[in-house]
């Protein structure tokens, strides 16, 4: 019988554009105050990617502190998974844009798309690759300019969003690593979080709310809610464990509340949580990349110990990844 093939963390990094915009700075640009957006959010600043600074440029940075953290040559990366919504370009592919910026050649590199939960799918993709032998170590970016698709004469949406970007570098070890995925889409609710045009759907007008990211909030919170609380017991029903058996939950960071809700929900107290979106908003796929990075860093996740990462974003998508680090 075979041994059996894990998924490892080897490294994590992440980057955050040097610009901050606080509260106090949104409130010279819409009509909203600090302590409205800390009420309801839990964001007190987001990052700003600065004028010629792109999506790539973010992940390289992430990248190469992964790489750092690992001790690793990157020509022994053999497969590149980037998670964005806001690629450099609409071809070629932001992961082969970083892979050149890497100096690595000839192993696969591609974009996955599922917005929020761009991250967890490409975990879910990487892992499936390690675990059938196809590829030994994938390094896994999520990493957005947000900013870029933002309609900054939107309160409701405007305060929400950041830049930045986050890495992971998996191994194949025969250590448990990943233990399970789960990845879910549901297209029934596009119009409740989605930007209305695109490349082929070019808008008839400079309408900017066209161009720009559109959210229905109060319906969107009501599903995350249900949603990610379903896919924390679908994902420990799948391995045989009980909730006190998770150490840490690194969720996506878009909203305080919907997080507090979701750990409620599985029994988790506040210190089991790792809670970043008051640094940097809602960075989408780059959330919880960065927010494990944050916490391996500063210690609080440990060798041995269990995590639950979660995410739900447009689509709706959501999905999760339990592992072992």
């Amino acid at each position: 019988m075979s041994e059996k093939i894990y998924s490892r963390i080897i490294g994590t990094g992440r980057y955050l554009p040097e610009k901050i915009l606080t509260n106090h700075d949104l409130e010279t640009l819409v009509d909203t105050s600090d302590q409205w957006i800390r009420e309801r959010t839990g964001i007190e600043q987001r990052h700003i990617a600065a004028e010629g600074q792109t999506t790539c440029d973010l992940a390289e940075q992430a990248s190469l502190k992964a790489i750092e953290m690992a001790g690793i040559d990157p020509a022994t990366i053999d497969m590149i998974v980037f998670a964005t919504t806001t690629p450099d370009k609409v071809f070629p592919s932001t992961a082969c844009l970083l892979q050149q910026r890497l100096g690595i050649r000839g192993c696969p590199a591609f974009d996955i798309q599922a917005v929020c939960t761009g991250f967890v799918y490409a975990v879910s993709v990487a892992d499936q690759f390690i675990k059938t032998g196809m590829a030994k170590r994938v390094l896994v970016v999520g990493a957005e300019t947000l900013s870029r698709i933002t309609n900054w004469q939107d309160r409701t949406t405007c305060i929400l969003f950041g830049d930045g970007a986050g890495a992971v570098l998996f191994e194949a070890s025969n250590q448990p690593g990943i233990l399970s995925t789960h990845i879910h889409a549901d297209g029934q609710y596009e119009d409740l979080l989605h930007v209305p045009s695109g490349p082929s759907k070019l808008p008839q007008s400079d309408d900017i709310a066209e161009k720009t990211m559109a959210m229905k909030g109060n319906e969107v919170f009501k599903v995350a809610v249900n949603t990610l609380s379903r896919i924390a017991n679908e994902t420990l029903d799948a391995n045989n464990m009980t909730k006190d058996q998770i150490d840490w939950l690194v969720p996506h960071q878009a909203n305080l509340r919907i997080i507090t809700a979701t750990a409620k929900k599985l029994g988790l107290s506040d210190k089991q949580v790792v809670v970043t979106v008051n640094k940097h908003a809602n960075t989408s796929s780059a959330s919880v990349p960065m927010a494990l990075d944050e916490a391996i860093r500063d210690g609080r996740i440990q060798p041995g110990q269990t995590i639950l990462m979660e995410a739900f974003g447009g689509g709706f998508t959501w999905g999760s990844a339990l592992l072992k680090y």
